[in-house]
């Protein structure tokens, strides 16, 4: 296999799953692991791997898999979701471990898919069936979103059916807050511009306060969340006449 396809193949490999061993790159690759460690040596450098330890991992993917406590719930909430998603819609997706979790699950589906996450792009690019619309604007270290009025004056222009939407606190009362001030207004924008709002919310979400109030839960349609969740939760939201879909 040519080096530039085999390392084509091998970040489409990483996709898949997220992250992957040096030994089972080289044996789905058919190549040395020699071979596989100089290949993400190259793939490091400008950013499009990140080696782990005994391998690599797309970016944003190994602090999900490794270091987060409720990443089983995320990857739940993410199938619930998933089914949520009809093929030739418009959907967009806001950044957050959830959402990526979300978009792998999407990679084989026919759909237009906005969004102002470099990691979900990356998961997203090049698929056969997705037509894939990336924001504009300042890039937030770590988060990897999108952010500004670059990004806010491209979703004037755009419409998409549902947006899906992470959030770093949900409260059943005061609605849903992050913990950028500068997101927020791109997170207003991403929901101005869709017809109907999921938000995707694990358990520990619930009763948290961040700094950065979002918009109320008048905006929301759909919460997509956990079996940790509290019944009496669950009511709240239901009371405000908001679809309720608890992953198990």
């Amino acid at each position: 296999m040519p080096q530039n396809d085999r390392r084509r193949s091998l970040v489409l490999r990483l996709r898949e799953d997220g992250q992957a061993t040096v030994p089972t790159l080289a044996r789905d690759l058919g190549v040395t692991e020699s071979t596989i460690r100089r290949d993400l040596a190259t793939l490091a450098l400008d950013g499009t791997v990140l080696r782990t330890y005994g391998g690599a991992a797309l970016p944003g993917a190994h602090a999900a898999r490794s270091g987060d406590a409720s990443a089983a719930a995320k990857r739940a909430i993410a199938v619930a979701a998933a089914e949520l998603v009809e093929d030739g819609q418009t959907i967009a997706i806001s950044s957050g471990s959830t959402t990526l979790e979300l978009a792998r699950r999407l990679v084989d589906r026919r759909l237009t898919v906005i969004t102002n996450a470099l990691d979900v792009a990356t998961v997203l690019v090049d698929r056969a069936g997705i037509e894939l619309i990336i924001l504009g604007g300042v890039v937030r270290p770590k988060m990897h979103s999108l952010l500004g009025h670059l990004a806010e004056l491209a979703l004037g222009e755009l419409r998409a059916d549902t947006l899906f939407m992470g959030v770093g606190a949900i409260d059943p009362e005061r609605g849903l807050m992050n913990d950028s001030v500068p997101e927020i207004l791109t997170d207003r924008a991403l929901r101005n511009s869709s017809r109907n709002c999921v938000v995707l919310a694990d358990s520990s979400k619930f009763w948290q306060v961040a700094p950065a109030f979002v918009f109320g839960l008048g905006e929301v349609n759909t919460v997509v969340t956990d079996a940790g969740v509290d019944p009496a939760d669950v009511l709240s939201l239901r009371s405000h006449d908001i679809r309720v879909i608890v992953a198990r």
